[in-house]
């Protein structure tokens, strides 16, 4: 009995969609798919996260202001997280270099530890045979931002050098 009454709303619900968006301009339809698309993106997302929180892996690296602010927070003045927020941001722009070592040193400290925790947690991924999961060699080798700008200098004056030539060609022809 239930079986033929959800058959039937089954139906009656595929008519209504099919009206409804049959009644819709294309830039609504086009504008409804956009969202169910992001909508599906985000639940993927969520569940990668949990999929990898399942699987232990390390929590990221903290910055210094990161450690300043989970250290002031509580005894910081304000009525609102915001208002405490704001403060402390204040209060670290307006910090000196010497003020500020302490927290960029545990932050140092904790990106080691990071570091060491991924390479575990990589080994063990593999041994799982969770290929997938572990960071490619290029994302862990970072070029410098100071190299690359230099780089894609060479790469323009290559190409603009070449270009000269074909042009130099085209016109001793």
């Amino acid at each position: 009995v239930y079986e033929e009454a959800r058959k039937t709303e089954w139906k009656r619900y595929g008519e209504q969609l099919a009206a409804y968006k049959a009644q819709l301009t294309p830039a609504q339809a086009a504008a409804l798919k956009e969202e169910r698309r992001k909508q599906l993106a985000r639940r993927r997302s969520i569940r990668a996260k949990r999929e990898l929180n399942l699987l232990g892996k390390p929590k990221r690296a903290r910055s210094g202001f990161n450690i300043f602010l989970s250290e002031n927070f509580q005894e910081s003045e304000g009525n609102s997280p915001v208002a405490k927020l704001k403060k402390l941001f204040d209060t670290w722009q307006k910090m000196s270099a010497s003020q500020k070592q302490p927290y960029l040193q545990l932050a140092q400290d904790d990106k080691v530890r990071y570091e060491n925790e991924m390479k575990s947690w990589e080994a063990k991924m593999i041994e799982l045979g969770r290929e997938d999961l572990v960071r490619s060699k290029k994302q862990r080798l970072k070029k410098k931002p100071a190299e690359t700008a230099k780089q894609t200098e060479t790469a323009k004056a290559k190409a603009s050098s070449s270009g000269k030539k074909a042009k130099l060609k085209k016109s001793e022809e």
